[in-house]
């Protein structure tokens, strides 16, 4: 039997009532942020573990990621895996992991082996991650306050950005990544983000920055000045703040921007359909 050797990749580990006792196996050291809610599994973490912090549960593993870069943000180590304690079984198999998780390059960790294409809708790329539409379909039942779609956050956060008709990532949020993909914007941006995607209980946006984590960590574009500034980034979303805490307000506004989505889906497909019959 073939000994198993560890990576010296840190593992950032969301757990959320779990043991991820699994994962330590596989690296040298870690860091776990716990959102468990049951008693028992936390005490259990309690006494087992002592790299481990225990934060309020958002809903998500997106926050604990953004609380590691915050909190080291000036001695985060070269590679990094953010992994959710259920990742293997969810996200991927344990055969795609055991292929993978010594990677020293920027890796999806995403696999679906039971994936069906969904014609002008959804694809798996062959070296996993995912390929989807960019229309902001799962806005429209979350509940929001700051950006109802994907395209007004991007355009929010960065200094002309490519809109883009679809959007490549990890569903999930679990990557392998460098130092040198985080630390290329300010600690500021990472606190603004987590705020974001935490301001109550898995809110839309939390969905929309897990669409545009790929654009964060391999993108080049710039940021706009208050996305450098916490005060200031504070007070531009505050000016737009529309709470809607059940899901969308159907304002005339929203109806227009809901018309504009819808318009655009149907166009991405045109062009994909046109695509292919030129293309044989």
């Amino acid at each position: 039997m073939t000994q198993l050797v560890k990576t010296d990749t840190f593992f950032i580990i969301h757990n959320f009532n779990t043991d991820p006792e699994h994962y330590l196996r596989y690296c040298h050291d870690y860091h776990i942020y716990d959102q468990s809610t049951d008693p028992i599994i936390k005490e259990r973490l309690k006494a087992n573990y002592s790299k481990i912090t225990f934060v309020d549960n958002s809903g998500h593993n997106i926050s604990s990621y953004f609380r590691f870069f915050i909190d080291n943000y000036d001695k985060l180590p070269s590679w990094m895996m953010l992994v959710k304690a259920n990742m293997i079984g969810r996200h991927l198999s344990q055969d795609f992991f055991e292929r993978v998780f010594c990677n020293k390059k920027y890796t999806f960790l995403y696999e679906d082996k039971n994936w069906i294409d969904k014609q002008g809708i959804a694809y798996q790329p062959p070296d996993g991650g995912l390929m989807e539409i960019n229309n902001s379909w799962y806005a429209f039942t979350k509940p929001y306050r700051y950006f109802l779609t994907l395209d007004d956050l991007l355009c929010f956060l960065f200094k002309d950005p490519v809109i883009p008709d679809w959007l490549y990532f990890s569903p999930g949020a679990c990557y392998i990544v460098s130092s040198d993909q985080v630390l290329k914007y300010p600690v500021a941006f990472y606190r603004n983000l987590l705020f974001l995607v935490s301001y109550t209980y898995f809110p839309s946006e939390a969905y929309h920055v897990e669409r545009l984590l790929n654009i964060i960590f391999s993108g080049k574009y710039e940021l706009n000045e208050y996305c450098l500034d916490e005060g200031k980034f504070m007070d531009k979303i505050n000016a737009r703040s529309v709470w809607s805490p059940k899901g969308i307000k159907w304002s005339a506004q929203v109806r227009k921007r809901y018309w504009e989505i819808k318009l655009r889906t149907a166009y991405a497909v045109w062009r994909l359909k046109n695509f292919f019959f030129n293309f044989t």
